[in-house]
């Protein structure tokens, strides 16, 4: 993408040679960095915007089950929507309950590449 500026690599990281954070160069890897912190970002962990996140980590002491899972498919597509709809397309959400954790597997189209892709992350519970 011609017009991406280089954005702070999440998570955060150093550039040894440079002793500078490191930045990220590929948008794909940019939105995709963004994803994980709007899912893992609990609402109320940042400062001047206490709405930001998602409440699947909140889910920590719920009951591994299918209406935990749908709660958190729910939750994770809400999110997206409100936090990258702009940026992203949320085509599909799914998230599966396997022991103690939360397999969720999202389906999204980066608007500015018009590239669908697949995201799956587990959340330990």
């Amino acid at each position: 993408m011609d017009t991406f500026i280089n954005s702070i690599r999440y998570p955060l990281a150093v550039n040894q040679g440079l002793k500078t954070l490191a930045e990220e160069n590929d948008y794909r890897e940019h939105v995709i960095q963004m994803i994980k912190q709007v899912l893992l970002t609990n609402p109320g962990e940042r400062v001047n915007r206490p709405d930001f996140g998602c409440e699947i980590r909140r889910m920590l002491f719920n009951p591994n089950s299918e209406i935990s899972a749908s709660l958190a498919q729910v939750s994770v597509f809400q999110a997206l929507e409100k936090w990258l709809g702009t940026v992203i397309k949320v085509e599909n959400v799914k998230v599966k309950p396997i022991e103690e954790t939360l397999d969720i597997r999202v389906v999204f189209i980066i608007k500015a590449l018009q590239e669908r892709t697949y995201l799956n992350i587990e959340v330990s519970l």
